[in-house]
């Protein structure tokens, strides 16, 4: 019988990178000399974003130096079967304007397969984690967690959806079907980001999707909302953060949303 890896001390490792990141990223939101330049695809970046990834960074390095690290903005470093992906600042438009929806996402792959992820939002005073096999947990802390899950809404017209901006939407031609869906949901808001599908995990929100993400930002998400007994596929309906694209659900609505706006 061949063991099932476990990730706890991944797990913990990733906390600790959070706590260090936070007294970075905490120390410069809202700070009057924030220096933020626009990136060549146009989004921005701040002083503390590059901080942060090189925070993390050095410290991957000590701590597990034969495994890869991706990252939003610095090249790809290492090789082998274990990557660390990190995006140090997800939501920087809000971060630079001094809105709290933001946070620092960790996320493990294995062998091809996301199996560990933290969000980490120091200004909401929240954390969830994911590993697979563990369960999905949110808190402040390891200490203060508890374990989440997803709804268990079935139609579409009692579900709640989160989705990204409609002129996003627009460019993948998917903008009517989008709508669409949306006038059929009970409730429709765009909490944005990785806020969307935290909330999924917790069983607040029943549907999120965004039609163009990277992989830095989907990897940390992925275990958390599956752990907590959602799908999370691309538009395509590709499992995991691997497409381009997101749609996120409580698992029983993955099939309609996907038939109604998936490529």
């Amino acid at each position: 019988m061949t063991d099932v890896p476990t990730y706890d001390d991944d797990l913990r490792l990733a906390h600790v990178l959070a706590d260090a990141v936070e007294r970075v990223t905490v120390s410069r939101f809202r700070a009057e000399d924030l220096h933020v330049e626009s990136k060549p695809d146009l989004t921005l970046v701040s002083d503390a974003d590059r901080s942060a990834e090189e925070l993390v960074r050095a410290q991957l390095k000590r701590t597990r130096p034969r495994d890869a690290v991706i990252g939003e903005e610095m090249e790809t470093t290492g090789h082998g079967p274990r990557q660390w992906v990190i995006d140090p600042i997800d939501g920087t438009h809000n971060f630079v304007r001094g809105v709290p929806v933001w946070a620092t996402l960790i996320g493990l792959i294995d062998d091809g397969k996301p199996v560990l992820g933290l969000v980490a939002a120091p200004a909401l005073n929240r954390r969830w984690w994911a590993a697979v096999g563990s369960g999905a947990w949110a808190g402040r802390s390891l200490t203060s967690a508890k374990r989440i899950s997803v709804s268990r809404v079935a139609k579409v017209s009692d579900a709640s959806l989160s989705y990204s901006s409609a002129r996003s939407w627009e460019a993948v031609g998917r903008q009517e079907s989008l709508l669409d869906l949306a006038r059929d949901c009970w409730r429709e808001r765009a909490f944005g980001d990785f806020w969307s599908y935290m909330l999924l995990a917790e069983g607040a929100v029943d549907i999120a999707t965004e039609p163009e993400l990277n992989l830095h930002d989907m990897v940390a998400l992925v275990p958390i909302v599956t752990e907590a007994g959602g799908r999370f596929t691309s538009l395509k309906g590709e499992d995991g953060p691997f497409g381009g694209n997101a749609v996120a659900t409580n698992g029983l609505l993955h099939d309609e949303v996907l038939s109604r706006i998936g490529l």
